[in-house]
């Protein structure tokens, strides 16, 4: 959520990404081939219809997809039950 200022509002434990920051996926660890799962922040977009906010980022590999998730999903931690290999604490991390 935003207040009237555009300011990101929520419970997270680490700065949310700024426009520009470069990101890497949890799944880098499993294929860290050239800029695979790397991205760079577009910025938080707000859902018009929903009120959420969502990361709106491009990848830096492949055809350079623009991609969009919840913010409370792009900056929640990796499910270590479903990955216990990966030693990524968060989904997403920057570099």
């Amino acid at each position: 959520m935003t207040d009237s200022f555009g300011t990101i509002k929520g419970e997270y434990d680490r700065p949310v990404p700024k426009p520009g920051a470069i990101v890497k996926h949890f799944k880098r660890e499993l294929e860290s081939d050239g800029d695979m799962y790397l991205y760079r922040i577009i910025g938080v977009a707000h859902h018009s219809e929903t009120n959420e906010n969502l990361m709106v980022y491009q990848a830096l590999y492949g055809d350079k997809k623009m991609c969009a998730r919840p913010l409370d999903m792009f900056m929640s931690e990796v499910d270590h039950a479903k990955y216990p290999d990966i030693k990524q604490k968060y989904r997403f991390e920057e570099v």
